[in-house]
């Protein structure tokens, strides 16, 4: 009786991220809309690069599952520069597709990869 409770609640909690993923992305912002720093690391990555920051256009392992999953390898980050800060910040550009330059989706994080917001051109 025990495992069928434990597997009904796996099920359940399951379903329950899936549709936090969801309801995550159903913000889409314009691209426009975004700060212009922002806009230009964008405008970079449509040109693949160059980058300002050496770990820029690294592998996102998307370890917070904030983003849909997808295989390893499927997302890199993008770093935003911000003003006042000694060291990267937390505004980054995620993207994820086959190309790089040519990306399926972006996303936009200024918490560090806590929420996201799906960029839409």
């Amino acid at each position: 009786m025990f495992r069928k409770n434990s597997n009904s609640f796996f099920v359940a909690l399951v379903l329950f991220a899936s549709s936090a993923a969801a309801f995550a992305f159903s913000n889409d912002v314009a691209f426009n809309a975004f700060p212009k720093p922002a806009q230009e690391t964008y405008g970079l990555i449509q040109q693949g690069g160059p980058f300002p920051y050496e770990k820029d256009g690294v592998v996102f392992y998307n370890n917070e599952r904030q983003l849909p999953q997808q295989k390893r390898g499927y997302y890199h980050e993008y770093t935003v520069k911000t003003a006042a800060t000694r060291n990267r910040g937390a505004i980054r550009i995620v993207c994820g597709g086959a190309k790089v330059k040519a990306p399926d989706a972006c996303y936009y994080t200024d918490n560090h990869y806590a929420s996201f917001k799906r960029i839409m051109p």
